[in-house]
């Protein structure tokens, strides 16, 4: 009887949340990502060799823009890996 007078509303609540928090983005949006960390590591590359500063603020802009692109592509790679899927579409 307890049974039938619980309500399972937040059921539902909870089990979008775990989805939300458990990495479903990353797996819905590889290929966008994997075009964000790409280009990442592109401009760290462009601004390596375009721009002929070779201060603080250029090595830190070619530093962060590498590791961003880097991060996100290991990331992602690490997802792939662990869960032995390919890419979703």
């Amino acid at each position: 009887m307890a049974d039938a007078e619980h309500d399972h509303s937040l059921a539902g609540t909870a089990s979008r949340a775990a989805r939300l928090w458990s990495g479903g983005a990353l797996h819905r949006h590889q290929v966008p990502l994997t075009m964000v960390g790409l280009a990442c590591l592109a401009v760290g590359i462009l601004v390596a060799v375009l721009v002929p500063d070779d201060g603080p603020a250029w090595t830190m802009a070619v530093a962060g823009c590498l590791a961003a692109g880097v991060l996100l592509l290991g990331r992602i790679l690490f997802t792939v890996l662990r869960h032995g899927r390919g890419v979703t579409l």
